[in-house]
């Protein structure tokens, strides 16, 4: 039964039309070139000439090395692929339908300017480093913003239970991953009663991300329940690295003045019921007050780009003040990181907290697979005198990724960073600590898929309390992991690392 349920499950008649394409299109290379020699100088020159355009265009140099190692590699063919599977960027109907929705909510998010004026006179650069947010997300920094910082996902769970059951007008989730189990029933339950007493419940999850987890019709499932849903860029069995853009943002909004951000989705091991990779350490924050307006926005962007109602934004803006917010220290500001712009903005964040860095950086992140600029700025840091620590997982989920992961370990170390492993179990939390003033907790990994290809989002946090939780969570964590020395990170056997250096060369492709 449970054979016959998979065969002809979404999942594995999705994997044979891939193989039938791309058997087809190898075998349609293959006779074409030996067709005649002329085909063949022309599939070279065509490699040749493509191999200049990516030398020539402004994108990423890891990306660009890449494809210029495979073309290189495989002269006929490689120009082919480019050609087939070149293109990262999001598809032509995924991108006019955000952009066109993004010009719609021009003047949703405008940057109060008292706002950005105390946070100039506190601080100048990170008043700039909140101003180059703002112009290209677009979303402003605020006051007035109580934060709560979770140090695992089941407090984080709790609380996003206690929030929902107050509820009184909306409820948005937006999640990567979406699974059934403990952690989800509890909360459908919950949604389902909501929805039936009138409150405005829609749900937004990956499509991909719970490809394995979910039926292909879920969607309907929850609509039957009055939940409106539905599922992110649906994959397509068609071959193209368009389905790379995921939507990796995990976003809770109630009522318009509490949101939850962070590293959790929404599925059992993310609060260590079940989890395959012994303790799961994930983190998030709480935000009830004014800065609550850009996770809002943010999803209602996405919302709006794909149904056929349009809401108008206004009517989900609180129309008082969050009373407990108010007079809350420190400044909040809630951004999100997308492919449609070609700009890095969570990257380019990461780096700037690097480079005014005086004390010390404390990062939490699964996965360290990172730019040549990204190991600059950390090992630049470090050898100028900040104290500059990583802590990732100790049991992976990927193997090939956690292989990637260490094979930065030894340049790093050699320049002064402090590597940990998480030895009880898989970190899954994104975050850094700066100087007890700076804090960033999100969705957004050290690596090429999430600072490149992802929609993610994350909060900026500066002189905010919630900060120094984060870093006594920090030390704490740091005393349950193993360091990483330079000596472990040498007598690597020839095949192994001729391996590895091509896995670091093609990451940024898959």
């Amino acid at each position: 039964m449970k054979v016959r349920k998979f065969i002809l499950g979404r999942v594995f008649i999705t994997g044979c039309i891939l193989l039938v394409e791309l058997v087809w299109l190898l075998l349609f290379f293959t006779r074409l070139v030996g067709y005649s020699a002329l085909v063949s100088a022309f599939f070279s020159i065509l490699s040749i000439l493509i191999t200049l355009y990516i030398i020539c265009k402004d994108e990423n140099s890891a990306y660009k090395i890449g494809w210029i190692v495979i073309i290189s590699a495989l002269p006929l063919l490689g120009g082919l692929l480019y050609v087939t599977f070149g293109n990262k960027r999001p598809s032509r109907f995924l991108r006019k339908k955000l952009e066109l929705q993004a010009e719609k909510n021009q003047g949703m998010l405008s940057q109060d300017e008292q706002v950005m004026e105390a946070m100039h006179k506190d601080n100048p650069r990170m008043a700039g480093e909140m101003h180059y947010i703002c112009q290209k997300g677009p979303y402003p920094a605020w006051q007035n913003t109580k934060v709560t910082y979770y140090p695992l996902g089941e407090q984080m769970f709790e609380a996003m239970m206690e929030e929902i059951e107050k509820a009184e007008h909306f409820i948005f989730l937006e999640y990567f991953i979406l699974a059934e189990g403990t952690l989800w029933d509890r909360m459908l339950e919950a949604l389902t009663r909501k929805a039936a007493e009138g409150i405005d419940v829609r749900l937004i999850y990956d499509d991909v991300g719970s490809l394995f987890l979910l039926p292909g019709e879920y969607a309907s499932q929850m609509e039957k329940r009055g939940i409106r849903c539905f599922a992110f860029n649906r994959f397509i069995p068609v071959l193209s690295l368009a389905m790379n853009n995921r939507d990796h943002r995990k976003i809770l909004v109630i009522d318009g003045h509490t949101a939850f951000n962070g590293g959790m989705n929404l599925a059992d091991e993310y609060i260590n019921i079940n989890s395959p990779y012994g303790h799961w350490k994930d983190t998030g924050v709480m935000l009830k007050g004014d800065a609550v307006w850009n996770f809002t926005v943010m999803f209602l962007d996405m919302w709006n780009a794909f149904s056929k109602e349009k809401d108008d934004y206004a009517a989900f803006r609180p129309g008082i003040p969050c009373p407990e917010a108010q007079g809350a220290p420190g400044f909040v500001q809630p951004f999100s990181d997308s492919p449609l712009d070609n700009e890095p903005v969570a990257e380019n964040l990461y780096i700037d907290i690097l480079f005014q860095a005086k004390n010390y950086v404390y990062i939490y992140t699964p996965y360290l697979i990172i730019s040549s600029e990204m190991q600059n700025a950390l090992t630049l840091a470090a050898k100028r005198g900040v104290d500059v620590r990583i802590i990732t997982p100790g049991i992976p989920d990927k193997k090939m990724v956690f292989r990637l992961t260490r094979s930065y370990y030894g340049s790093l170390i050699a320049a002064g960073v402090r590597i940990y492993e998480y030895t009880p179990g898989f970190v899954h939390a994104k975050c850094f600590a700066c100087d007890d003033i700076i804090g960033v907790v999100g969705t957004i990994n050290m690596d090429y898929r999430s600072l490149y290809l992802h929609f993610e989002c994350g909060t900026l946090l500066y002189k905010v309390p919630a900060i120094l939780d984060l870093k006594k969570d920090y030390l704490e964590t740091v005393e349950k992991c193993r360091r990483i020395e330079e000596k472990d990170c040498m007598h690597k056997r020839l095949p192994g690392s001729v391996y590895t250096a091509v896995l670091r060369v093609l990451s940024p492709l898959f």
